[in-house]
């Protein structure tokens, strides 16, 4: 593969397929589950030193495996073909696909901002539940669109990716600093007075004021309880900044610019979410967060601060963000399709490139599949049941660091993780509390995935049916 990704480029593309739509959501539904606004900020914290944890030893086997495929590669080579193959079927039937379509429709929805038409719009079709709207149209139109762009070639794919990034970054530098200058009553200290006494008197809190109608803590609930159910949106805010190992053989000199992208990227784009999130709780006050129209915390927080056109604002700041993030989760998916494709683990024609150099058919796979979950309206249960899930392969993955220090100590590590072991400890004990949390408190999001993904395992033997034994 030609080397046309520089490092900027790289870290362009780290950070542009982490925001998405999430941040300018997801502090509603959390902060209803923890009713605080101290321990908001303790979650994206927790989240923060998580995600540049995992960032830190993903690099040692970036540079180990400075290839094409990322965490496929680094999965197949630790583990065994079996492991990579499940991965990236969950990859292709919902991780990336299904976050590809949920990006899609967020862009979709906040275009009907701008354009109410989209809203009262007729269904095209409906029949029961089942509806096609125009807003999933609009969104099959954008992966479409994305898709046939980077077809033409990684510079095109490059040059959407540093335009539309740069573009969202300087746009939340912009909030965050408005968000200090022209609120007129700051709702700073009343959010963060509400900490750990609020979860000591939970039951009482739960029968009185403190907990209104809609508040997502139920009886028995424990704050631990709390912090897991909110991690599920900050973690998902927080995820696909791995993309950029999928096209480790598009980058130059990937044994250092990959782990550099990771950690800068991830690093910087964690200070800007907690950033964020200090200009909603200064913005708005509890319930305004808890309670924001359709989750929309970031429109409320605008409208407070720029009045009736803080709508449009916050519509044209998440189209630009969810387009561009779109632009990277398509760019780099399709790298894992095709490197699982020369392992024969995938459809043979997505091995192929184009007179582009790009794998145009696995693109296409990807885009048609991704608008299919629109079509379905189901990417968003799918994600919610996959989030477990994501967390077990990156446990699984930032594992086999250690895993690889004991079995192959000979290997030539171009580049070691900082703190080792420390740094992979941090993140196994933070996700594995995560996932054993969201086992006790919220199942919903574990098992129906789990089995998602185990549905894998006949597939992988279909096609490994003929193989020798040693070979598959």
């Amino acid at each position: 593969m030609q080397k046309k990704l520089k490092l900027w480029d790289a870290v362009m593309l780290v950070m542009g397929s982490m925001i998405g739509s999430g941040i300018f959501i997801v502090s509603a539904d959390m902060m209803r589950n923890l009713g605080s606004g101290f321990w908001l900020i303790i979650v994206w914290i927790i989240t923060g030193v998580m995600t540049v944890a995992a960032a830190i030893s993903y690099g040692e086997l970036s540079a180990l495996f400075p290839k094409a495929g990322g965490q496929y590669t680094y999965l197949k080579e630790i583990f065994g073909k079996r492991m990579g193959f499940l991965y990236g079927w969950g990859l292709f039937t919902v991780i990336q696909t299904g976050t590809i379509a949920a990006v899609a429709m967020a862009f979709g929805k906040f275009t009907a901002y701008l354009v109410p038409s989209l809203n009262k719009a007729a269904p095209l079709f409906q029949s029961g539940e089942f509806k096609i709207t125009w807003i999933q149209i609009l969104a099959i139109a954008v992966i479409l669109l994305l898709t046939y762009i980077n077809t033409r070639g990684v510079q095109s794919g490059k040059f959407l990716q540093n335009i539309f990034t740069g573009s969202k970054i300087i746009a939340l530098l912009g909030l965050i600093a408005v968000g200090f200058i022209l609120v007129d009553f700051s709702h700073m200290a009343e959010n963060f007075s509400l900490g750990w006494d609020s979860f000591n008197n939970l039951k009482k809190d739960l029968t009185g004021s403190f907990l209104k109608e809609g508040w997502e803590p139920i009886g028995g609930m424990t704050l631990m309880g709390g912090i897991a159910a909110a991690m599920v949106g900050s973690v998902f805010s927080s995820v696909a900044w791995e993309s950029v190992t999928f096209v480790s053989g598009e980058v130059e000199n990937p044994k250092k610019n990959i782990v550099k992208s990771m950690i800068y990227g991830t690093s910087a784009v964690m200070i800007l979410y907690l950033a964020v999130n200090f200009v909603y709780l200064n913005a708005l006050d509890r319930d305004s967060i808890a309670f924001a129209a359709d989750d929309r915390v970031a429109v409320a927080a605008s409208q407070n601060i720029f009045g009736s056109a803080g709508t449009i604002i916050i519509a044209v700041l998440v189209m630009v963000s969810t387009f561009g993030c779109d632009n990277g989760l398509i760019l780099a998916g399709a790298r894992v399709f095709q490197t699982m494709a020369k392992d024969g683990m995938f459809f043979k024609s997505a091995e192929k490139n184009n007179k582009n150099e790009v794998p145009e058919n696995a693109l296409w796979m990807q885009g048609i599949w991704a608008s299919v979950l629109c079509l379905s309206g189901q990417y968003g249960n799918l994600l919610d049941m996959i989030s477990f899930v994501i967390v077990l392969f990156y446990m699984i993955t930032v594992f086999g660091v250690i895993y690889l220090r004991f079995k192959k100590p000979e290997l030539e590590r171009p580049y070691k993780t900082w703190l080792y072991p420390v740094t992979p400890i941090i993140y196994l004990v933070i996700g594995t509390g995560f996932c054993i949390l969201l086992l006790i408190y919220k199942q919903q999001y574990t098992w129906p995935g789990f089995l998602m993904v185990l549905l894998g395992l006949p597939v992988y033997y279909f096609i490994n049916r003929k193989k020798p034994a040693d070979q598959s």
